[in-house]
């Protein structure tokens, strides 16, 4: 399955962007879908997942009660909806699935998935 990322851009500290992942494939509803995001000089991290139903859902620590993740499987679609924007969370944002054979199954890790896209730019300026 191929991922198309979209939605970053440039925002001051407290404004929203939405992010979202669009699949290539009909089946996108096998598919669990996580959020992770590099800044420059670190390592990628865990920001949300989701499970293929959409019912089970995860966040790292710091983006808690900010982000939200969603999908719309008719739609082949997932969003990451971030709300307050800090500059801490400036990063490049990654979307990635794997095929999924529960409902509500998670992963958190990035080794975990099997299909990523090519990331979208989050600037928020302070």
């Amino acid at each position: 399955v191929q991922l198309q990322a979209s939605g970053g851009g440039l925002v001051q500290a407290g404004g929203s962007l939405r992010l979202s992942c669009t699949a290539s494939r009909r089946t996108f509803s096998n598919y669990a879908m996580g959020w992770f995001r590099q800044a420059p000089g670190k390592e990628r991290d865990f920001v949300a997942a989701i499970s293929r139903s959409g019912g089970g859902t995860a966040y790292e620590e710091s983006v808690k009660g900010r982000f939200t993740v969603s999908r719309d499987n008719a739609r082949n679609t997932g969003y990451l909806q971030m709300n307050n924007l800090k500059p801490e969370d400036t990063a490049v944002y990654y979307c990635a699935a794997r095929r999924s054979d529960y409902e509500r199954e998670i992963r958190t890790r990035g080794f975990q998935y099997d299909y990523w896209g090519q990331g979208t730019q989050v600037t928020v300026s302070s």
